[in-house]
């Protein structure tokens, strides 16, 4: 089974979008999860050494921002 993937996000964020899309584009399927609606996604974030979004998360991995290539990576790994 595939580990879920998910993003931290907030609306109105184009790195963010642009994290959605291509993983729409890839026909993967994502949580999201905004950190303005909720507090304990913030500190989710945080853990991983982040303070802003986009974060994707797979597992215990994290890649910040929109990086195609360092998402292909992760998603590889999601088996």
């Amino acid at each position: 089974m595939k580990q879920e993937v998910v993003i931290y996000s907030t609306a109105g964020c184009i790195d963010c979008d642009l994290v959605k899309r291509f993983l729409k584009e890839e026909n993967i399927p994502f949580e999201v999860r905004d950190v303005l609606t909720n507090k304990d996604f913030q500190k989710e974030v945080e853990r991983y050494g982040f303070l802003g979004v986009p974060v994707t998360v797979v597992g215990q991995q994290a890649v910040k921002g929109y990086q195609p290539d360092e998402l292909r990576k992760l998603l590889e790994n999601r088996t």
